[in-house]
């Protein structure tokens, strides 16, 4: 179990992420605080199905991110209901992901001229459990170059923001055993097909960031 994130452990999440970001990206991050959940907008909160307070309180703080960065984009007060496959629904000519652990939200969007899909994932900068790393991990992929204790959890995380980047466009579902990645080169490659390109950092915390560049779509 990771001990609870520190106020400086946002920031420096915030920052990390920023830097990693493709032109055209916005990122932002909160640690879920009590009474986050209070931050979902009424239709938003109508949406979502999980009743337990943790998976609320959680939603509620990715969703704060995403309405900061909506705002920013020109979307403000735009409620993000959650879709049909439990994905988000984005404003028209936008793309976006969210994602959370425990105890850190995470969101991204960006404008689908420039980058026509987006995924994102967070972790916590800890090894993968062998038996997750058993299940998730196929002779395509190449890890060497990530650090050798997170290189299994960055896979993991890579594999899920893929899924969520692929899946809008393709509308396949993804098995991990479907999604070849290397970290060396930047990207991941589907069984539908789909190359998508990855950037992650490791500390504070590890986050992974898939996109689909707009031109490639």
């Amino acid at each position: 179990m990771t001990p609870p994130a520190e106020p400086s452990e946002e920031i420096a999440l915030a920052r990390a992420m920023a830097a990693m970001a493709p032109a055209g990206v916005r990122t932002g991050c909160r640690i879920i605080r009590e009474g986050d959940e209070t931050h979902l907008l009424p239709a938003e909160a109508r949406s979502i199905p999980a009743r337990q307070p943790s998976m609320r309180r959680a939603s509620g703080a990715a969703r704060l991110i995403a309405h900061r960065l909506l705002t920013d984009a020109g979307f403000d007060g735009f409620a993000l209901l959650r879709g049909p496959s439990g994905a988000p629904a984005w404003p028209e000519g936008i793309t976006g992901s969210l994602a959370h652990d425990d105890d850190m939200a995470v969101a991204a969007v960006a404008a689908v001229a420039g980058i026509g899909a987006l995924g994102i994932d967070v972790e916590p900068a800890l090894a993968l459990p062998d038996e997750i790393f058993s299940l998730v991990a196929i002779p395509e992929d190449r890890i060497d170059a990530a650090d050798r204790q997170l290189a299994g959890r960055i896979l993991f995380a890579a594999k899920e923001a893929v899924y969520k980047a692929a899946y809008p466009l393709d509308r396949e579902v993804l098995g991990y055993e479907d999604i070849g990645v290397d970290l060396k080169a930047g990207r991941a490659t589907t069984t539908t097909g789909r190359s998508v390109s990855l950037v992650y950092c490791t500390a504070p915390r590890v986050v992974v960031l898939a996109f689909v560049e707009g031109d490639r779509v």
